[in-house]
């Protein structure tokens, strides 16, 4: 990987990173369905003309239907539960559950397309499991006061990436990824606009949260979808994939340094352990077994 490939990677898991904290932010002030309107809405406007400039504005229209999935299952839904679970729990834990994503979209791949596991991958399924047990372990409580649906939307909304992964590759396969990540912001954003008017925060929510959105629209969302398909183009898939290993360690530092969250035992071993099963069943990590002559 070329040092312009690193340092572009170590933005994007940085950006992405952030995001966590920036919705801790703003969705208290917000709310969860504004400002994700605000977050999809805006990444819209930043992403259309650079479609627009590459001729492809058509492909809006020409994969109208799986664009409205993809928007659904990729953005609007998983963005609203993290905001929504960010008013409860830290932004460092939800990037840890974050990184789940990859175990769900091949857990998906399995039981939907099929996709064959090989040993290592069954085996990594079985270890992330473990992690996300560790994770969750005396945190998940659903009585009042307690955080347990905060943490399973965060799951959900995990496992709403690994479902839109595996429908984009069935049914987006050969489309402009520049196209698939301006079209699912733009009908995310109309698909929230009457929520977003019906649930508007009724007084303003202040400097601090407006910068925090926008930030979180053209950074974390716009810039970061550009510099993802860079790195796709630049390194290739299985290689821009490594991003999600780097995003816990961000969702942790901003939270550290600009929320004084605090980091517990229990989210540094399931993160390794949850990272360690994503290695494996991604294939990004192999087993090696040791031959005896």
């Amino acid at each position: 990987m070329k040092p312009r490939d690193l340092a572009e990677l170590l933005v994007l898991a940085a950006l992405w990173g952030g995001s966590f904290l920036l919705m801790r932010i703003a969705a208290p002030l917000f709310g969860p369905l504004a400002l994700i309107e605000l977050r999809v809405g805006l990444a819209a406007a930043m992403l259309l003309p650079i479609l627009a400039w590459r001729g492809h504005l058509g492909l809006l229209r020409r994969h109208f239907a799986p664009l409205v999935f993809v928007g659904v299952a990729n953005s609007a839904l998983p963005f609203v539960l993290y905001a929504w679970a960010t008013l409860s729990i830290t932004a460092g834990f939800a990037s840890i559950v974050n990184a789940s994503s990859p175990l769900f979209a091949a857990l998906v791949a399995w039981l939907w397309l099929k996709d064959r596991l090989t040993p290592a991958a069954m085996i990594g399924l079985l270890i992330g499991l473990l992690g996300v047990v560790v994770l969750v372990w005396g945190k998940a409580s659903f009585r009042p006061g307690g955080t347990g649906w905060a943490v399973a939307a965060c799951f959900g909304a995990a496992l709403n990436y690994g479902v839109a992964a595996n429908f984009t590759k069935r049914h987006l396969g050969g489309v402009d990824p520049m196209a698939i990540a301006a079209g699912s912001q733009f009908y995310a954003a109309l698909l929230l606009a009457p929520l977003a008017v019906r649930f508007w925060p009724a007084s303003s929510p202040g400097v601090e949260a407006w910068a925090a959105a926008v930030v979180l629209a053209l950074a974390c969302t716009g810039l970061a979808y550009v510099l993802y398909f860079r790195l796709i183009a630049s390194v290739g898939p299985s290689r821009a994939i490594a991003v999600t290993f780097l995003i816990p360690l961000f969702g942790m530092l901003w939270g550290v340094i600009f929320l004084r969250e605090a980091i517990t035992p229990n989210m540094l071993a399931g993160c390794a352990v949850i990272l360690l099963g994503t290695g494996l069943a991604t294939g990004v990590a192999r087993l090696r077994v040791a031959r005896t002559a």
